[in-house]
């Protein structure tokens, strides 16, 4: 600093000389670590990523596990809708067979209807899934659910 800036702060503030010299220098070292380096900097970057590597791959497992469980739910809705429509069709048409092969119900969802065509009970099955990989058919790997009921005949032909 200039020495009349000194002695004025002196004067006025009561420092001494080797006071403000001790002030000179804590302000000093105080604008040197003001920042930080770039070591700092990486080594903050890295904790960083190594913490967020395990929270987004856990997002993810989350996010694929409600896609599987809403595929499951509508497939369930569509057998269930699938069944009640075999149902209402067999109290005129039981003799009809109700077998389908990989009709597409709803955008990538698929049924299969299996009949016995048992007299006077017969077993349904209705297998509906979500085609994933768009082939027209169901893989083991792909979300399906399957239902299967009796129907029985309510009167003779």
């Amino acid at each position: 600093m200039h020495r009349k800036l000194k002695q004025f702060i002196i004067q006025r503030c009561g420092f001494t000389g080797s006071q403000l010299k001790t002030t000179e220098r804590k302000s000093q070292n105080i604008n040197r670590s003001a920042g930080f380096t770039l070591t700092e900097a990486v080594v903050a970057s890295a904790l960083l990523l190594v913490a967020i590597v395990p929270v987004l791959k856990a997002l993810s497992n989350a996010h694929f596990a409600t896609v599987n469980i809403e595929h499951k739910t509508i497939s369930l809705a569509l057998a269930q809708a699938k069944l009640d429509e075999i149902r209402a069709r067999s109290v005129y048409h039981y003799s009809d067979s109700f077998a389908e092969t990989s009709t597409v119900l709803s955008g990538s969802y698929l049924c299969s209807v299996t009949d016995d065509a048992g007299d006077p009970l017969r077993t349904i099955t209705v297998s509906v899934g979500y085609d994933d990989d768009a082939d027209s058919s169901l893989a083991a790997s792909e979300t399906e659910v399957t239902l299967t009921t009796l129907v029985a005949r309510r009167w003779s032909d």
